[in-house]
Formats: structure tokens, sequence, C-alpha cells
């Protein structure tokens, strides 16, 4: 229900017995939907070169009946949303890139939060740009570090990752019909390595639920600093940094990750479901029914339902059908897009006192609605509970937050912020509540959305003044 949204998805396949891995990716991408709905697309090495389709779209409008005529044993895929540019195909990827005479293609997630900077280095050198993207950016810092290596790939990604600032995960698919993988240093997007060992066809990916998809056995989770290289001769690992500290993106476990995914090592339903049972022993509601708000909501609101005794009812009914139609900016307002994607069960809803629980608030419009929704539906009473704490700064390492001026708890109290949705009352989970829940260290998670404090030193304001300028190009 949220406008926050992630910033890609990636895939990559390599098959050592020669098989097509075209319609492998395409499978891969429909299980990463979730990351991305603005574009898709794949790319493959063919004995003609490096060739692939992209277009705009979910995964089956962007590439249905294109990939069946990519013939490749390895290649890479992606899907979109984008936060550092606008949506047209141009800046859809992966991204085709020629050198030389040699052409590679990158799919990345992410956000290099120091782009603009290495775009004007790069441009003094004569380096010139046809999009506005970070990873166009990446692409041409890779192919002059690859010319500079002698085409070496992993040694050209160490070269990058020295000189980026940001959060990113990616695959490379290079002109020799290899596969290349990389983490950055501190960890902040998931990423991952399986095997099919039947049909010998490794894959990496942004979740493990795309492995699933293709009958792949985990490996491994591609550690912060890592690339590594898939070749006819198996894999070859390199660190390629080391950092005594790490910095996953907690909204992965609260929100963004599919709840069948792990992302190293913590499987993310039982993570949401510890957050929820944390958030019910701390913040208990005088209510009758839980009622989450579909479909992030529902995992920590069975586990506020179980810490609490209040049984969880399905009070709202999610459109699974709305689509791309919903998210587009300007067609409706606010409080209509609400009431086209979700509707209230008004039985479970009628004369209750209702315990409404969601992952997080950012705007506040969509709560706001909600809250509104169910009292016209009868609730007696709506008490707003919210997985993670309030979030009060924006993120520049590739989720989509709005600047901290939009968001509603950057400078309002939890009361205010109560008066602003209606709710009769509302409370957030702790700081504590939530990295109990989630089950990692502290130091090993980034929180600053939570806290202000960036894992990365930058210039906020800068940062805030170069994306927002960015998305409005």
């Amino acid at each position: 229900m949220k406008v926050v949204k992630e910033r890609c998805g990636v895939i990559g396949a390599y098959s050592r017995l020669g098989e097509d891995v075209s319609l492998d990716l395409y499978r891969g991408l429909f299980a990463l939907q979730h990351r991305g709905q603005e574009s898709a697309g794949v790319y493959v090495a063919s004995p003609r070169g490096l060739e692939g389709f992209k277009g705009l779209g979910f995964v089956h409008e962007a590439l249905s009946g294109k990939v069946e005529g990519l013939k490749g044993s390895c290649g890479v895929g992606h899907v979109r949303y984008s936060t550092t540019a606008g949506s047209t195909l141009e800046e859809a990827q992966p991204l085709l890139y020629e050198f030389k005479g040699r052409r590679f293609a990158v799919a990345f997630n992410g956000t290099v939060s120091n782009y603009l900077a290495l775009r004007k280095e790069l441009e003094a050198e004569g380096w010139r740009f046809k999009t506005s993207t970070d990873t166009e950016v990446l692409a041409a810092l890779l192919a002059k570090s690859l010319s500079e290596s002698g085409w070496d790939y992993v040694e050209s990604l160490k070269l990058c990752v020295e000189r980026l600032k940001g959060a990113y995960s990616m695959v490379v698919l290079g002109h020799s019909g290899e596969l290349y993988v990389a983490r950055d240093p501190l960890g902040f997007k998931p990423l991952c390595l399986g095997l099919n060992d039947e049909r010998e066809l490794y894959v990496a990916a942004s979740e493990t639920c795309a492995l699933d998809t293709l009958n792949c056995r985990l490996l491994r989770h591609v550690e912060p600093g890592m690339a590594v290289r898939v070749y006819d001769g198996g894999l070859e690992v390199k660190q390629l940094t080391s950092s005594t500290r790490h910095a996953r993106c907690m909204f992965e476990y609260v929100y963004f990750a599919r709840p069948d995914s792990e992302f190293d090592g913590i499987w993310v339903y039982e993570a949401r479901l510890r957050i929820g049972r944390e958030l019910g022993m701390r913040f208990p509601a005088e209510a009758d029914v839980v009622v989450p708000v579909p479909d992030s909501g529902r995992t920590a609101a069975l586990g506020y339902s179980e810490a609490t005794g209040i049984p969880l009812v399905e009070g709202l009914m999610k459109n699974r059908y709305v689509g791309r139609i919903f998210i587009m900016p300007g067609e409706r307002s606010r409080n209509e897009m609400v009431r086209v994607k979700l509707n209230p069960v008004k039985p479970l809803i009628k004369g209750r006192r209702v315990a409404l629980i969601d992952d997080s608030i950012v705007r506040g419009t969509t709560m706001k609605h909600i809250v509104k929704l169910l009292r016209s539906a009868g609730a007696r009473e709506v008490h707003v509970r919210v997985s993670c704490p309030p979030i009060v700064s924006g993120c520049y390492m590739g989720i989509d937050f709005p600047t901290r001026r939009e968001l509603v708890a950057s400078s309002r109290s939890v009361e205010e912020v109560r008066e602003v949705i209606g709710a009769d009352s509302l409370q957030y989970n702790t700081l504590d509540g939530l990295v109990k829940g989630i089950g990692l260290p502290l130091g090993e998670l980034c929180l600053a959305c939570l806290t202000g404090e960036y894992p990365i030193k930058a210039d906020v304001a800068l940062l805030e003044r170069q994306i927002g300028g960015a998305r409005r190009a």
C-alpha cells in the first residue's frame, strides 16, 4: 500500500552444460517482481554476441513472447523501480555497454550515492552518457577499469568497489559469456548464489525465492565486499575488500523481501513473526481483533496476535488485479486509490475494537485513509501498531523514501502522528524490539532511516538535492 519502493532485483544464470538460460532468467524475474514493476529485461551471450530485450511494465508485459527467441548459456536479468532517474526504456536494465569493440551487460540493485561526482570526473576525461542513471556511471567506470586491467573482470570490479560509495549488488554478463557477481563492502543489499545440481545450472539472485523457483539449492550468500566469477570451470570466489562492520538494510526484513526468502542466514518470515511478537509484548492494545494491512503487515500481525492473545482476522481484502493503474501518479487521490486497492470485511470489523498492524508509516496519508476505511465499516476503535520505529530520515542507499520534510514522523511526536492518521492510539515498535526481532546484532544493520546515523559518510543535504533533482528529471 505504500509509495516506498525498492530499487531493483537482479538475477544471473550460467549453464555448465551449455543449455539455454533465457527462460530460467524469465521465470526467476517473476519471483523478484515485488522488487520492481517499472521495467524488466534479459540479456544472454548468444553465438552472435550479447543479445536481449527490455520493456516497460511487469515482467510478463515487458518480456512475454520475446525471451523465447534468445539462445545463450549465460545471461543476466533485471526488474526495476527507479530512485535516481525516470521510467523510460532507455533507463531500463540490464544496461548493455560497449567499449573498444567489446560489450558487457550490467544489472544493478542499489544506489551509488557518489555517482554524480564520479560522472563529472569521467566526463572531464571525455566519457559521455546517454542517461541520468547511476548504473551507466558504474558501467563506464567498469569499462575504464577493464581497459586498464586487460579485461580482467574480477580485478576491474575490485577497482570499481574501491571508488563506489553506496549500497549495491550487481550481476555482470562478460563479453566472453561468463557471469560475474559482486556485493558492496557493507552488504546493504541481499545477493545469493545457488546451484541446480541436475542441470549444472548456477544462479545468482537478489533473493533465495528466485533460487527456489529454479529448483536450486543455496550454495552461499555472497558476502559483503565479495565477487564471484561463474564459468565453465565452476566458481572463483574473491574477497575484494574487507570490512569489520556490515550494514544490512533493515527494511529488507521488515517490508521488501518476500517472506519465503532467506537474507544472510535469517528467514524473512521468521524475522517478521518475531518483530510482531516484540511489538505485541511491548504495546498490547485493548482490542477485540488484530487486522493486518495486506500483504506486508500480515506476518507481523500473526506474531502480534500470538503475543497478545487477541485473535487475528483478515479484515481487509486486497484487490490483486489493479496492477499499475493503482500506482500511476495523478490519476486518483490517495483516498480513492486506497478504496480501489483495499476493502473491509464488514462483519469482522463492525462494532469491534481493531488493532491495525502495518510494517511502517511513511507519509501517513495511506494509513490515514485505512483508518477512515475501518471506521466507515463500523469499527468502534482503531489502534495502530507499527512493526518498525518512526522513519525520520531519508534513504540514500537504494530505497525510494521521500525526503525528510515529507516523512510524517520527522518533525512530529507520536501523539501528533496519531492525530494526523486519526487513530485512537498509535504505538511504534522500539529500536530494541526491531533489532531483537530481526535476530542480527545492532552493528550488523543499517538503521539510518530510523536514527539519522548513516553508515557511509555523506553530505545528506547534497544527496537530497541530487536525488530529488534526478527524480524530477
